[in-house]
């Protein structure tokens, strides 16, 4: 079921909770052991299994403020010495009462600290390498208990230095291999397994890991986690696309509450992530806007991708959102306007509203102040509709006074101002009042992301393979200037091509296990997360890999690079699908989730490719078969089927919190292009306010809307935030 969900960071102490995930700091390096590749295999393992993981290179987030945000620190790296206050650090935390799990190459760390070399319980001597078991000689040990031994090609490591007081769990012939031990109120759990992905990779060190890992928590700890227990996911049999050939084939997995499914959604460590609307009072929601009272206003669609209507005879409509009672949960949905086609995104501009619903470019007003728009008119036409997931979205209001947005590769073809334009997918600006249209660049394919930073500088995304693109002089300026080379489309950006899911229960057409669905590009322009992230953090939905990805932008020189911030949410649940995500006038980040088991618009399966054949809608959207009716199991019309059970679908916050046992939850979407359209709210201040002060946007007439109330999470500084190096791994996809 549709939701909202918000993802905040803060100063503000969340409550006492008897169940939670467990949160793991997972210390790597730069070295040939290649920590950064083995750690997603890792996530993969423990992720759905409700342990957090969050990664870091930088051995100076061994500091009391970071670590007291984890309950364990995981290290896999080869960092040879150890500074005195990282030393204190890491041995006052585990002393403290707190878990440390050093993995293969660990026990060859910190070698100028004898105190950190008996804590970890021996030290790195020698190895062969081969194929083999190990023997279990500790079965009544709560770790082992359980436990099936499993065969890998690894290291066969060597100790020497070895604690007395350490327990043997596994051997590898008569060498030590697996051990626990105590460090004053903490516990200590090393294995020896773990040279490269084919042991990182193997379900059966994921077990073992993990059961280290919950048992070096300490018994008070490891004991909210267990009641924990989220609901296991149903699977059963239905026509699901296979477009990967996956053997066996892919099950239909039943959806979850929106309680349940929260459980299953990851978030980085000190986050909250807060359920605030659900289906009745929405329904896929496609983009979002704040006004100057800190209304959220909200883009909605019953009818894509494949119901084509007149605008007139449309289902979807734009609408207000507030919070009346300022419980923090939206509770009036005031209609704004409605008999709408496929609209895609919307901005503030005019004293009104500007919306873009192919063909169409329209202006919406309320000219009464009864909240409802009583004036429309239509600027001008001329976006391509024979595909819906491929028109305009991402529309923004420009510094310059013009509205701004990108186009997917149903482009443009019309007369605007008395010019006539065409063109195919790219970035484009128009003036509010539609006298005139500019084509300002082409992209590299189907685009769905668009944003400004704060000074002004132009970003996206576009669905296939670039989650990142960059535009650093607009077409219209730089035709005609002698000595300067056109370019044929956008350069990206991206550093990072893999998409860091926690689950390998993925269903993509193309660029498997990379972003196939890539959905808007906002910059995180707030000051309530981390410093590294202000202004810096472009916030890519991937619907199909059930995350929120952060990239990280680096200016370098009169160019821009964005390098890997690994993800700000991610799904196990299947039906996790966020299309959307925003800056809110809180400080947090806003998503929106559609919850959605099957995102892909096209191709249509067939025997060939998807493994059955099903029928293209009118908006080149596969529809339903008459074989998977029953299963609820098509492709791009499945959100109007499968998703509209009884559960209730939610629209979320993401929150940031100082206290070391957040809360958390996530958000989601839809992978459309007109659904990933997204809204880049200017710079925030670190007021105790839901009302911001946008100098990128006109503000609108009071006559908008209806009177609010507005209310909140309240703004906070996030100094004591950890460094969400801030690397949390989690998910993305097409």
């Amino acid at each position: 079921m549709q939701k909202l969900l918000i993802l905040s960071a803060g100063l503000l102490a969340a409550a006492p909770v008897s169940a939670q995930r467990l949160e793991v700091l997972f210390l790597g390096d730069n070295g040939h052991h290649e920590p950064a590749e083995r750690f997603p295999q890792l996530l993969k393992g423990l992720g759905p299994l409700g342990i957090n993981l969050t990664y870091t290179a930088n051995a100076d987030d061994l500091n009391p403020q970071t670590l007291a945000h984890y309950d364990a620190l995981m290290v896999y790296a080869n960092i040879d010495t150890i500074s005195p206050d990282q030393e204190k650090a890491l041995l006052d935390y585990v002393r403290g009462g707190n878990g440390f799990v050093p993995l293969h190459c660990a026990s060859y760390c910190f070698r100028n600290s004898m105190q950190v070399v008996s804590m970890i319980g021996a030290q790195f001597k020698s190895h062969g390498t081969g194929t083999f078991n190990t023997s279990v000689t500790d079965l009544d040990h709560p770790i082992m208990k359980g436990f099936q031994p499993f065969e890998t090609w690894d290291e066969t490591y060597v100790h020497h230095l070895g604690n007395p007081d350490r327990i043997v769990l596994q051997k590898r012939e008569e060498e030590p291999y697996t051990w626990v031990r105590t460090e004053g109120k903490g516990r200590v759990f090393y294995t020896a397994y773990g040279h490269d992905g084919r042991t990182f990779g193997n379900p059966g060190f994921h077990d073992l890991v993990h059961r280290g890992t919950v048992w070096a928590v300490g018994d008070e700890r490891a004991a909210k986690f267990r009641a924990w227990q989220p609901k296991p996911f149903v699977y059963t049999d239905a026509l699901v696309p296979n477009y990967e050939r996956r053997n066996p084939a892919p099950k239909l997995q039943e959806g979850l509450s929106v309680e349940e499914s929260r459980k299953h959604i990851q978030v980085p460590a000190g986050y909250t992530l807060t359920t605030i609307a659900t289906e009745p009072l929405i329904f896929n929601v496609i983009d979002m806007k704040w006004d100057e009272l800190g209304r959220l206003w909200v883009v909605e669609t019953k009818d894509y991708p494949n119901v084509i209507k007149t605008q007139e005879e449309g289902s979807d409509r734009i609408s207000i959102l507030e919070d009346t009672n300022g419980d923090g949960q939206m509770d009036k949905s005031t209609v704004f306007a409605d008999k709408i086609n496929i609209p895609t995104s919307m901005t503030f501009a005019g004293g009104g509203v500007v919306v873009v619903a192919a063909p169409d470019t329209f202006f919406l007003r309320d000219t009464d102040g009864d909240g409802k728009a009583d004036e429309r008119k239509v600027l001008f036409s001329g976006w391509g509709k024979g595909d819906t997931h491929a028109g305009p979205s991402n529309i923004h209001y420009g510094f310059d006074g013009w509205v701004w947005g990108c186009v997917g590769y149903s482009g443009f073809g019309g007369v605007v101002g008395g010019e006539e334009h065409r063109f195919g997918q790219g970035v484009f600006r128009f003036k509010p009042d539609g006298s005139k249209l500019e084509f300002l660049g082409p992209t590299s394919n189907n685009t769905w992301g668009f944003a400004f930073n704060e000074n002004g500088d132009v970003f996206g995304s576009t669905a296939n393979n670039q989650s990142s693109f960059y535009m650093p002089i607009p077409l219209t300026a730089a035709k005609g200037v002698e000595g300067f080379e056109i370019y044929d489309r956008l350069p990206g950006i991206d550093a990072n091509k893999r998409m860091w899911t926690i689950m390998d229960k993925l269903r993509q057409v193309d660029v498997f296990g990379g972003y196939t669905a890539a959905a808007g590009h906002e910059i995180y322009t707030a000051r309530r997360f981390p410093q590294d992230d202000w202004n810096r953090m472009a916030l890519v939905t991937e619907p199909t890999g059930h995350v929120v990805y952060r990239a990280l932008l680096k200016q370098e020189g009169t160019h821009f690079t964005a390098e890997n911030g690994w993800n700000l949410m991610a799904g196990a649940d299947e039906w996790v699908a966020p299309v959307h995500a925003s800056t809110g006038p809180d400080g947090a980040v806003w998503v929106s989730d559609w919850y959605s088991f099957l995102v892909q618009h096209n191709p249509t399966p067939s025997e060939n490719n998807g493994g059955f054949r099903a029928e293209n809608g009118r908006g080149n959207a596969s529809s339903r078969t008459s074989a998977t009716r029953n299963a609820a199991a098509s492709t791009a019309s499945l959100p109007r089927t499968a998703s509209r059970r009884s559960r209730s679908a939610s629209q979320g916050i993401i929150r940031p919190t100082s206290s070391r046992r957040s809360a958390r939850t996530t958000c989601s979407g839809a992978c459309t292009p007109s659904a990933c359209s997204s809204n880049a709210p200017s710079r925030m201040s670190s007021r105790p306010s839901l009302k911001s002060s946008r100098s990128s946007q006109p503000t609108p007439s009071a006559s908008m809307g209806v009177p609010s109330t507005p209310s909140g999470p309240c703004m906070a500084s996030a100094r004591s935030l950890p460094p969400i190096p801030m690397s949390t791994a989690r998910s993305s996809l097409r």
